[in-house]
């Protein structure tokens, strides 16, 4: 369905039960992530976003990664509790994006803008978010469920070598999706008139 951005911006949500079943193509799906990765806006146009598909065995790969680094960390106990929720929230989802930022895109910028290379590191994290609830944003319009989640910096190596990524990108974020098969819980809003001032 599409709906104005106002709407998909309202609708929006963390939907933790997914199956791996999706309302639109794979082509769509990368379509979709193409299209942030043109068009989201970036500091100096920096464009330093990078973002990596998983789909199929390649997204299932992911989450036991993600298993087995959380394994050697935590008790066998509180290793039952994760390892179900990554089964059952993560990786039933029909895939994975994976978000990162190319540290020697921002390392150019602030060796050409010396008096802003403090900010460079910030303003990407910026960028990066931008393009997190771009393609969020998106896909749930397009009928996917998703969430954000981080077990970076964890398993950073493991991903940069199983998917031979460059040193350079660095791991931000993971947004796990698939088809909703319930409604995400509620959310409370606080009040506006603690969080936005206007002056007329």
């Amino acid at each position: 369905m599409k709906r104005s951005f106002e709407e998909a911006l309202k609708h929006r949500r963390s939907y933790y039960s997914i199956n791996n079943e999706s309302p639109i193509s794979d082509l769509e799906i990368e379509q979709i992530v193409n299209t942030a990765v043109t068009h989201v806006p970036s500091s100096f146009n920096s464009q330093s976003t990078r973002a990596v598909l998983l789909l199929g065995e390649h997204h299932l790969k992911l989450w036991n990664i993600v298993k087995e680094t959380l394994k050697k960390m935590i008790s066998a106990e509180a290793f039952v509790q994760t390892e179900a929720k990554i089964d059952g929230c993560f990786a039933s989802g029909h895939g994975t994006v994976l978000f990162f930022e190319d540290q020697t895109v921002i390392e150019g910028l602030q060796n050409a803008f010396p008096s802003y290379a403090d900010n460079f590191p910030i303003w990407s994290m910026h960028t990066s978010a931008m393009h997190q609830l771009a393609i969020w944003t998106m896909l749930e319009d397009a009928g996917l469920g998703a969430t954000l989640q981080h077990y970076n910096p964890l398993i950073d190596d493991e991903v940069r070598t199983t998917w031979d990524l460059p040193i350079s990108w660095k791991l931000v974020a993971e947004m796990p999706f698939g088809t909703p098969t319930a409604e995400p819980g509620s959310k409370e809003f606080q009040d506006l008139k603690e969080r936005v001032k206007v002056f007329k």
